[in-house]
């Protein structure tokens, strides 16, 4: 009879084991559908804040909750910040730019004799090349709901001065560090 109730305990316990380890596959599978994603950066247009390779810790619920798997928020309960270091997807891609400027910021713009163009918003200056100024010139401020989402490398990034401002919904979170 003993044999019986050890044997008992021992089926029991697996069935706890099972429990445990499914909880935990749930649990992650949330954490990183709705709250926290590792990320590695590919591409060389955030260089020399975020370098080719390096990983990423991203808040997904910085701005609101993310639809998942898809590329707007559900909820949108905050707002991206000047500054900010943000994820979005552009064509079924995660791209990750600096929030420029915000809704109603004004946008400048001028050129040299040169030819060369060149943004200004805030405090901030960079350059635009003739396709990218033709791309914003009729924009005075940004509009509501969205951002200037630029590259820190202005040379090779492709952001919005080639296709345009980023709406803030389809903002899926906030670089936290690398």
């Amino acid at each position: 009879m003993k044999k019986f109730l050890f044997y008992e305990k021992k089926e029991n316990s697996n069935k706890f084991l099972y429990l445990i380890i499914c909880i935990g596959l749930l649990a992650g599978l949330l954490i990183k559908l709705f709250i926290f994603e590792i990320l590695t950066v590919s591409g060389d247009s955030m260089t020399p804040a975020i370098n080719n390779g390096e990983h990423i810790f991203v808040n997904k619920l910085k701005y609101g909750l993310v639809k998942p798997y898809g590329e707007t928020l559900l909820v949108q309960w905050n707002k991206p910040k000047r500054g900010d270091i943000v994820i979005y997807l552009y064509n079924n891609k995660i791209v990750v730019k600096r929030c420029l400027a915000i809704s109603g910021d004004l946008l400048e713009y001028s050129t040299d004799n040169d030819y060369n163009y060149f943004l200004m918003t805030g405090n901030q200056t960079i350059t635009l090349s003739e396709n990218q100024y033709l791309n914003l010139k009729d924009s005075s401020a940004v509009p509501e709901g969205y951002i200037l989402a630029v590259g820190d490398n202005y040379s090779v990034s492709v952001d919005s001065r080639t296709y345009g401002f980023v709406p803030e919904r389809n903002i899926l979170g906030k670089v936290l560090c690398k």
